[in-house]
């Protein structure tokens, strides 16, 4: 199983990257998964945030694999606990997923409109680097749920 991960900018703290090695290392016995960074697009309070999306979204475009099932991660989301997303990512055996984590604007409409499914991890708002080693532990979590593994009780 391949998935990808698209996410809007890099991991600056060097804890944020710590934690991503690890669920790295950690899923490599499960999965192939594949951290496909874009440049995210400088704005300030004066920028037309909806033309910053606009850009965002012509890279994510052109970055999301040929024959990939598309889920974004998004507010407006159906929300899962954590045994509803492993079944939904262990037992749908995708062969290519992919993941699109926006940026701090989020997403423009023509993504999640391509998308197979939206998730929502909550009602709350999280940093998309916070949100990228959460979904990265919640991936790691669902491996190990479905494994029967003690991680998860």
């Amino acid at each position: 199983m391949k998935i990808n991960i698209i996410t809007l900018g890099k991991l600056k703290e060097k804890y944020w990257q710590d934690a991503e090695q690890e669920y790295l290392k950690r899923l490599s016995v499960f999965a192939k998964i594949n951290i496909i960074e874009l440049k995210e697009e400088k704005f300030d309070d004066k920028s037309n945030h909806e033309v910053i999306k606009e850009k965002e979204a012509e890279k994510i475009l052109k970055a999301i694999p040929k024959d990939s099932y598309v889920i974004v991660l998004d507010k407006e989301g159906k929300q899962f606990s954590s045994e509803e997303l492993s079944q939904k990512i262990t037992i749908q055996q995708f062969d290519n997923l992919t993941m699109i984590i926006g940026g701090p604007l989020g997403l423009h409409k023509s993504i999640i409109d391509i998308a197979k499914e939206k998730i929502s991890f909550s009602k709350l708002t999280f940093t998309h680097q916070m949100m990228r080693v959460i979904l990265l532990e919640q991936i790691y979590r669902g491996f190990m749920i479905s494994e029967n593994r003690k991680y998860h009780w």
